[in-house]
C-alpha cells in the first residue's frame, strides 16, 4: 500500500493529484490554482473540497454540485485522501 497522499515528499505529476497534496499540505493558493484550471467534473470536486478547507461552504457547494457530488463530510484531510484514491492516487 502506498503513503498517503500527505505524506509524500515529492508532489504528483497529474495536476488534479498535485492540487490534492497541495491542499493537504496547507498550499491553498497553489493548489486552488491547479484545481481551477480543470474544468471537468474531477476538477470541480477538487475545486469543492478546497472551498471548503477554506470555509466557504456556499461556494464549496456550487463547486461539488458542479461536480455531482455531495459536499463532503468528516474531515477534510480524510476527504482529501479519500478524493485521491478515487482518481488513481
Amino acid at each position: 500500500m502506498s503513503l498517503p497522499l500527505r505524506d509524500r515528499t515529492e508532489p504528483p505529476e497529474e495536476p488534479l493529484l498535485r492540487a490534492l497534496w497541495h491542499g493537504l499540505r496547507g498550499e491553498w493558493a497553489a493548489a486552488h490554482a491547479l484545481a481551477q484550471a480543470d474544468p471537468g467534473p474531477h476538477g470541480a470536486w477538487v475545486h469543492g473540497w478546497l472551498h471548503r478547507i477554506e470555509g466557504d461552504l456556499a461556494n464549496a457547494g456550487y463547486w461539488y454540485h458542479r461536480a455531482g457530488r455531495a459536499p463532503g463530510r468528516g474531515t477534510t484531510a480524510a476527504e482529501g485522501e479519500a478524493i485521491a484514491r478515487a482518481l488513481g492516487a
